[in-house]
């Protein structure tokens, strides 16, 4: 059947609802610049509002000490120095103008009696700088940032999938889509692209994220246009997702059930941190408390389902009610436990993506004229291990950055040249998967690269398994040139699913090559071969099919951060 193909013009396309793209379009909107946002996922539902801890900024409200220079500090030592010393800059100097802007937006922060706003602590963090609303913050966050969209009337598309940018003459020009619920093909031309599409944890079997979000999409849309991939392989496992029920296999357990007091025991019934780090127990690091857990999975120890037992049973039921209504809401919902006297099966999940689409730190603008990539979409302030509560403000620090960067962009443009065959190309490409009716299941063929990246390239990788992933997905690619698609009445979830698997193989090949390149032990990435930091290693690395993985020095830390890199004291505060 011939469908219809709608034709839209912007300054500014933002692809991606979630808090960066939000905040990207906020700025543009305030600047009166056009901008569209479209999004595959309604807007009220995405991946920021999932977050649950808070979000960090040097306010100094409860530690007068606290420093810009400091969060720097700390958040470049907890990235095992990978993270990029002037991103981490940018970010700690912009995080009090973030929260004013939230603050500006109408969000409630908690307050102190005095009416500062309350900070708590995160781990690694040397002073007291998060701040937080409940255990909603994400939510709290993603709820402001809609609202003040809404009046800017900031025009949004919530049901597009994107699936290819134009590009001509290394530059973009805009992008292609189709509509999820009928099919209607979007052409939207624009002079600036702002990629804030999110990660890649979807590729992994038990995953924080929900089904059709974080497949790599960003990854892929950013390398078919010309751009690169940096640090790919390192990805934080959450040390506690629920295994049960499938569906849901994954969904977070916040940390905070192991801040108030929860303990970690095997189905040995022995509180197995004692092994890993005696001292800090179950506030240790969250790439420790990780390996920690998957070790004794692997070695025998683990429940029934494969997983470790999480334990607040012991805590005052008013504690529990207080300090974790959204953990016991979930576990009631989705497994009828109650948590104030049953223990949680959980194990380690793949959480979030901490390398990303290659930016530069002033701008994230990309190797591609006009590309833009934010959000858990980009890559360079994390590193080997993320500051909990980093990647909040990272969303409204370099939205706003972003935004005034598209802006300027598209003003300086004096013609924008575009490319009909680059146009054909992305409209052949959605009919030829349209008119596939090989016998391969698209979702079948989805679940056996995240059992590929599970069994090979999850807490703990090494040459062996990490060649045999590749071998795998190299036979799953050919499998991928056979498939049927079938959008039915229920809409055309089958093409973008198509799609989704496009970018899930990218975005795995991506992974394995860069972890079997990384020989070496550091942060999230552990190679039981490599078990050993290798300073060699303290370089970025930079994928695109093109290249294969090359090796990217990382600038030097300025001597005003290095000095505040101390070791940071863990007592009682929760390490993440």
């Amino acid at each position: 059947m011939a469908l219809t193909e709608q034709r839209l013009a912007t300054s500014v396309l933002v692809i991606g609802t979630g808090g960066s793209g939000l905040r990207a379009s906020i700025e543009l909107a305030e600047a009166g610049v056009d901008v569209l946002a479209v999004g595959k996922r309604p807007k009220e539902d995405t991946h920021t509002s999932l977050a649950a801890g808070g979000i960090n900024a040097a306010l100094a409200t409860m530690d007068p000490e606290d420093s810009w220079q400091q969060h720097a500090a700390d958040t470049l030592k907890e990235s095992y120095l990978l993270g990029d010393p002037r991103t981490a800059e940018i970010v700690a100097q912009g995080a009090a103008l973030g929260i004013d802007d939230l603050e500006r937006y109408g969000m409630a922060f908690a307050r102190e009696e005095d009416g500062r706003i309350s900070q708590r602590f995160f781990g690694a963090h040397t002073f007291r700088r998060t701040a937080f609303a409940g255990d909603y913050t994400g939510l709290e966050i993603q709820r402001a940032l809609i609202r003040r969209a809404g009046q800017l009337n900031i025009p949004m598309l919530d049901t597009v999938y994107i699936t290819r940018l134009l590009v001509h003459d290394g530059a973009v020009f805009g992008a292609y889509g189709f509509d999820l619920n009928n099919g209607t093909r979007y052409l939207i031309h624009a002079d600036a692209v702002v990629l804030a599409a999110g990660g890649h944890t979807r590729i992994w079997r038990r995953t924080s994220s929900r089904r059709d979000e974080n497949t790599g999409d960003s990854f892929r849309l950013a390398v078919e246009a010309g751009a690169r991939l940096r640090d790919p392989e390192l990805v934080q496992f959450h040390p506690s997702g629920i295994i049960e029920p499938e569906n849901a296999a994954g969904t977070l357990v916040s940390e905070a059930a192991r801040g108030e007091g929860g303990v970690l025991r095997n189905a040995l019934g022995e509180r197995y941190m004692s092994r890993y780090d005696p001292e800090r127990m179950e506030l240790s690091t969250r790439d420790r408390v990780a390996l920690a857990s998957y070790t004794e999975i692997k070695e025998g120890r683990g429940t029934p389902n494969g997983g470790v037992w999480l334990d607040v049973s012991h805590l005052p039921r008013q504690t529990i009610m207080a300090r974790l209504p959204r953990v016991y809401q979930t576990l009631l919902e989705l497994q009828m436990l109650d948590i104030t006297r049953e223990p949680i099966e959980v194990a380690p999940t793949a959480h979030y993506s901490m390398g990303g689409v290659w930016v530069r730190p002033e701008d994230h603008s990309t190797d591609v004229r006009g590309l833009y990539a934010i959000g858990e979409a980009s890559s360079g302030l994390h590193g080997a291990n993320r500051l909990g509560g980093n990647s909040l403000i990272e969303l409204l620090v370099y939205g706003r950055i972003t935004g005034r960067a598209a802006a300027a962009y598209s003003d300086a443009l004096t013609a924008q040249p575009r490319s009909a065959a680059a146009a054909a190309e992305a409209r052949a490409e959605v009919d030829e998967l349209l008119a596939a009716d090989g016998p391969e299941n698209v979702r079948a063929l989805q679940r056996a690269i995240r059992n590929t990246m599970t069994e090979h390239a999850g807490v703990v990788r090494d040459d062996q398994g990490l060649r045999a992933g590749l071998a795998e997905l190299d036979l799953i690619e050919k499998r991928m040139e056979n498939v049927g698609v079938h959008p039915d009445i229920a809409g055309f979830q089958d093409l973008a699913h198509a799609f989704d698997l496009k970018s899930a193989a990218l975005a795995a090949r991506a992974t394995l090559e860069a972890a079997l390149e990384r020989r070496e032990t550091r942060g999230c990435h552990n190679r039981s071969d490599f078990p050993e930091m290798d300073p060699a290693f303290r370089v970025n690395l930079v994928w695109s099919p093109k290249t294969g993985v090359t090796h990217e020095s990382i600038p030097a830390i300025p001597e005003g951060i290095a000095v505040l890199m101390a070791e940071v004291s863990s007592e009682g505060k929760l390490v993440e």
